[in-house]
């Protein structure tokens, strides 16, 4: 379905400088730098896939998001979507996609909102059945029922954004791209486009490429993650996969209510008669470590807690250090 090979894309700054006289050179001519955004990306996702894309700020994200979906031209490499070339066929490309940048809007600021669902439904030449029919289901899922006769200027943070992403699905798109959709929200917020997401993926197996910070996106949601750094796919796997290779430390915390002998091996002690120990599961098995310890002491009860998603993307980030 998307098919993205050897994609790069140079960006040229203008170079400044403190000093006044060779600022006014520059005025006179100009100099610029380099910065490489894409450098030879290739990736292929399927239809029905929710795949993370991520990595930390500047690495290319948005940028490749603005490729794929047709907004900038690289300056080299081939796409292949729905059998279009998004930055070529962009007319009949848009037909077929849905966009949500977190910092952007395409509803119309002092309108109410049913006012620019209206105005795309005449953009994209919606069926009035297709967009009656969709209009009822983004209405109940995204709870937009008391939000569609506001003006979007008074909405809040989180009502415009699912007014955003019901905007971004009213023409039935094969492929939602979202970019940063659960910035700056409240936990009720977040929690209803994660929801959403799930339900538009499982009933119409829409296509979903996520840009995202919130670590807890990537766990709720996605599948398969791809890590873009300095401009290069740096990896492509299952999130399960990532976990396994970096969420291999785990908490134990232990209740016990006999000691039979001394610990001659480090661990926490903590409120009199509770242990904690760090491990490595990828180097001991948990059953290892509880048998060692009933050696010890007489286990009344375990807490196992694993590593942190955002703690694991940490480990991940490191490892390629960015």
């Amino acid at each position: 379905m998307i098919q993205v090979q050897g994609i790069s894309k140079t960006f040229y700054i203008a170079k400044r400088d403190k000093c006044v006289i060779e600022a006014l050179k520059h005025l006179v001519k100009r100099e610029y730098a380099a910065v490489k955004a894409l450098d030879n990306v290739s990736f292929n996702i399927k239809q029905g896939e929710i795949v993370g894309y991520i990595g930390p700020n500047g690495a290319g994200k948005s940028t490749t998001i603005k490729i794929i979906s047709g907004i900038l031209v690289p300056d080299q490499g081939t796409c292949n979507i729905l059998g279009y070339t998004p930055w070529k066929d962009r007319k009949e490309y848009v037909k077929h996609i849905g966009v949500v940048f977190g910092q952007r809007t395409q509803l119309w600021w002092d309108v109410p909102v049913i006012d620019s669902y209206e105005l795309l439904k005449d953009i994209y030449k919606i069926p009035t059945n297709t967009y009656q029919n969709n209009l009822e289901l983004l209405t109940n899922t995204l709870e937009l029922k008391e939000l569609l006769y506001k003006p979007v200027r008074q909405l809040s943070l989180g009502e415009r954004m699912r007014c955003e992403i019901g905007a971004s699905l009213l023409h039935d798109p094969k492929i939602l791209f979202l970019d940063e959709p659960t910035i700056g929200l409240d936990a009720v917020s977040k929690k209803a486009v994660r929801n959403f997401i799930k339900t538009i993926n499982q009933e119409k197996q829409v296509t979903v490429i996520l840009t995202t910070h919130d670590m807890r996106d990537i766990e709720e949601l996605v599948n398969r993650i791809i890590l873009i750094g300095k401009g290069k796919i740096l990896l492509d796997g299952s999130l399960n996969e990532v976990k396994l290779k970096f969420g291999g430390e785990k908490t134990i915390l232990i209740t016990y209510s006999n000691q039979h002998k001394p610990f001659d091996f480090p661990v926490e002690r903590i409120n009199g008669n509770q242990l904690r120990l760090l491990i490595d599961t990828n180097k001991q098995s948990l059953p290892q470590i509880i048998d060692m310890v009933s050696e010890y002491v007489q286990i009344e009860d375990i807490d196992i807690n694993h590593l942190p998603i955002e703690d694991i993307i940490v480990k991940l980030y490191k490892e390629y250090q960015l």
